[in-house]
């Protein structure tokens, strides 16, 4: 095949999206603008129960960046944002785009040691946290020379009774666990720090290409070694409005729960940027859990909401949810992980119960493409599929470990080619360059590395990361076709399988089983699980244990940590050969 396997030929059959778009030619922040402009008495954000406007957000943004630039940042420069979704956080993103600097967006739960790398990888000279970690930066500085550093606090963000009241009860703890040091100049409170703003004079705009990188993000760390991936301004202003072409579900005024996390590029580039740039409202959720996300749902009715499977397992579970009218929501997608067949059943159902009219939406994604590139449409879907691409948005599944493009139907390894893929790795040419390669269709390709299939009619099929793929006997067992199996026992609420050392077979597959609430633990229910999985799963791909969890570990996105149980059952391996040892 000479042309790419799709650019998306459903758009003709099904009339729905456009085949093209026109993006926006500037930044980040002057996109949002744009929507500023047009919308400014609609509400931008809402934090608290406070709500702010575009043209007050845009203000903001204004004093924050002309706060930095009297403060020595300058074009280029890396600014590291560890925050909760606050909007301190979501000001500083748009300030930082605006004077043409980076920002390197992490975990506000990131360890010194992570945090230190997060620096030192983009060369970062300010960084902007909560308080409650500052002790945290205390110790990264003296690993890492961080020159400027802006603390803030919840209580900046609120204002009336619940500033007092925030101050009276968290604040006060925080206050006496990190107390922030008077004569200390390269540290800066955040209402200090804006008062700079205000007393700058001149120009401090830098309206960068399109093409200039603004932001980096980290991959996940469940796939090998931690990268800072360079991503654009149009990177983000593409996905912002394919998202809303494919989306049918953003429109002027829709409420996004945003509960997914800043640092990830599910939350920064949908959560935020789309949402904002679509005329939308942010309620922004710095922390959350099941109890408070019913709350939510039940007090906020939001429009649209987005969360990695687990986050949809926890809500099945929540018995808060019990007559709760879901008649609000315009769109629910899931990413950041797979989700299985079963689960996608089981949150329809619940949909349904609830009285939404919509269907959870899959989609296929990666950090190198800031979010997703692959989504199912609204109106039609194909079980077990994550979708078509994005307008723009080009899928080839490509023969495992070449360039030589697989027939439809064929497994193989997904590439991407479009305006959303990465600049590329910070700091890491050659891995840059295993990554985006030319095809001899002279286009320039992400290969995932993750396994696929496309159907002939463009629907990808999501098989595997490719990196996480147990060898037993010769075979080839894919973990997420076994987790999708488990999953389908009426006892299972979740699973993980793991490839254990075996000296005859290379491999063997043992299940991690999370049960659902109300189910016991007893040998006949592991027996009627190993029943079903005997009737649906090949012999040699058979899991030989099955451990039941109460929980399973997580990832910082919510993505099941199978890493941790491999582990775990390697540290089991060597104390049991050092004991025979003995």
């Amino acid at each position: 095949m000479s042309e790419p396997q799709v650019k998306a030929p459903w758009l003709s059959s099904y009339g729905v999206v456009p085949h093209t778009l026109e993006y926006a030619k500037g930044t980040m922040s002057q996109n949002l603008f744009d929507t500023a402009h047009r919308l400014p008495n609609h509400v931008a954000y809402e934090f608290q129960g406070f709500e702010t406007t575009f043209a007050e957000f845009e203000q903001q943004i204004h004093l924050a960046a002309k706060a930095l630039y009297a403060w020595g940042i300058r074009e280029g420069d890396a600014v590291t944002i560890c925050m909760p979704n606050c909007p301190q956080a979501i000001i500083a993103f748009y300030a930082v785009n605006v004077i043409g600097a980076v920002a390197n967006m992490i975990h506000p739960l990131s360890s010194e040691g992570e945090i230190a790398f997060y620096l030192e990888d983009s060369k970062s000279v300010c960084a902007l946290t909560l308080q409650q970690f500052y002790p945290k930066f205390v110790a990264v500085k003296k690993k890492y020379p961080l020159k400027k550093l802006i603390v803030t606090s919840i209580a900046d963000a609120l204002s009336g009774v619940l500033k007092i009241g925030y101050n009276l009860t968290s604040g006060r703890k925080i206050n006496k666990m990190a107390p922030i040091p008077e004569n200390d100049e390269s540290v800066i409170w955040w209402n200090d720090f804006l008062k700079l703003g205000k007393n700058l004079l001149g120009n401090y705009e830098c309206h960068k290409k399109p093409s200039d990188v603004a932001v980096i993000l980290y991959s996940g760390g469940t796939t090998g070694k931690t990268k800072g991936i360079l991503l654009s301004n149009l990177n983000f202003n593409a996905l912002a409005l394919q998202t809303v072409s494919m989306g049918n579900c953003f429109f002027e005024g829709a409420k996004m729960l945003a509960v997914m996390p800043i640092f990830h590029g599910f939350g920064l580039g949908v959560s935020i940027h789309t949402a904002l740039c679509a005329g939308g409202t942010c309620i922004l959720v710095p922390q959350v859990n099941v109890k408070l996300y019913s709350k939510l749902l039940r007090t906020k009715q939001p429009n649209v909401i987005a969360g990695v499977p687990t986050l949809f397992e926890g809500i099945l579970r929540n018995p808060d949810m019990e007559g709760v009218d879901l008649s609000c929501l315009t769109g629910v997608f899931s990413g950041g992980d797979s989700l299985s067949v079963e689960l996608k059943k089981k949150f329809d159902k619940f949909l349904l119960e609830h009285h939404s009219s919509v269907r959870i939406r899959e989609g296929y994604g990666m950090t190198e493409c800031v979010t997703a590139s692959c989504l199912t449409p609204y109106h039609i879907e194909r079980e077990g599929s994550i979708g078509l691409p994005f307008p723009d948005t080009f899928y080839k599944i490509v023969k495992v470990g070449t360039t030589e493009e697989a027939p439809y139907g064929e497994e193989g390894e997904m590439c991407i080619s479009g305006p959303s893929v990465m600049v590329g790795y910070a700091g890491l040419p050659e891995e840059t360059a295993a990554t985006l390669r030319t095809h001899a269709d002279g286009r320039v390709w992400l290969h995932s590395g993750d396994l696929g299939v496309m159907d002939s009619d463009g629907f990808i099929y999501f098989k595997q990361r490719a990196k996480r793929m147990i060898i037993s006997s010769g075979y080839n067992i894919y973990p997420s076709q076994l987790e999708n199996v488990i999953d389908g026992h009426e006892a299972v609420q979740m699973s993980c399988c793991i490839g254990v050392p075996d000296p005859y077979r290379m491999q063997k597959v043992k299940a991690f089983v999370m049960l659902r609430p109300g189910v016991k633990n007893t040998p006949e229910v592991i027996e009627s699980i190993r029943a079903h999985c005997k009737k649906n799963i090949a012999k040699y791909a058979m899991p030989y244990e099955f451990e039941v969890r109460d929980t399973l570990p997580k990832t910082l996105v919510g993505k099941v940590a199978y890493r941790e149980l491999e582990a775990e059952e390697e540290a089991k391996r060597k104390a049991a050969e050092a004991a025979k040892t003995e």
